[in-house]
């Protein structure tokens, strides 16, 4: 009962938060964020049969990123050309956050038999990584300070690899669950770009009903996927396989 009773505020929360997001309540929006991913913590914990240590670490380092968000809404305001310590600490909370992911992909890989099977599709996301990085970082270079851009670089570089490294996992094993890992990653670029539009290029809310829709799903989808067990590796090169 306390299972579906979470689960049921979850889903309700992520509605108000898409709402206050999309109305440019972003205080009230970073705070149903942050009891968002307290709670989906805890049903992570306490309801998950087989649990990984470096998802857990993914979802408690994201809980902090957006907890560390809403309490800079109630600091004090940073004086002109000051330093905002909790933009730098709640987005290098992100990339610790999604780096766990990553690794978590990366360590089940047989990385002989990935490169073995996908050197080209690896080569041609690694040149696409480098060409998307470099153009959506640059929509914020005007924006942001040397380090503030660094940081942003840096970030966006990590999303990208989440994303290049969800996509191989889906080829290598080409099951449920790197399918709907695949999706969640893909929400979450979605979202970051579109968050990117609408903090540096475009006011409009519109944008921010639409990228807290995607990060919403995307912590969804990355859930569902916890909760299922990946399969061994497809053999590459299948056609080859079926003529013989």
């Amino acid at each position: 009962i306390i299972n579906r009773f979470i689960k049921v505020i979850l889903l309700l929360l992520g509605g108000v938060f898409i709402v206050l997001q999309g109305l440019a309540y972003e205080s009230e929006g970073a705070a149903v964020s942050a009891l968002m991913l307290i709670l989906l913590t805890v049903l992570y914990c306490v309801w998950t049969p087989k649990k990984s240590r470096l998802f857990f670490w993914f979802l408690v380092v994201s809980a902090m990123g957006y907890l560390l968000g809403f309490l800079s809404w109630y600091m004090p305001r940073i004086e002109e050309g000051g330093t905002d310590y909790y933009y730098y600490g709640s987005n290098i909370l992100f990339i610790i956050s999604y780096l766990f992911l990553i690794i978590k992909i990366v360590s089940s890989f047989k990385l002989k038999e990935v490169f073995k099977g996908l050197a080209i599709p690896i080569i041609i996301l690694l040149i696409l990584d480098v060409f998307c990085v470099v153009l959506v970082s640059e929509t914020t270079e005007a924006a942001l300070t040397g380090s503030e851009y660094a940081l942003e670089y840096v970030y966006n570089a990590v999303i990208m690899a989440l994303l290049s490294v969800a996509l191989i996992d889906y080829m290598y094993r080409n099951d449920t669950k790197s399918m709907l890992f695949l999706v969640g990653s893909i929400c979450i670029v979605f979202s970051e770009i579109i968050q990117l539009a609408y903090y540096y290029i475009l006011e409009d809310n519109s944008l921010g009903f639409v990228y807290s829709l995607f990060l919403v799903v995307a912590f969804l989808f990355f859930y569902l996927q916890s909760q299922l067990d990946a399969s061994d590796p497809e053999p590459f090169y299948m056609d080859e396989q079926l003529e013989v």
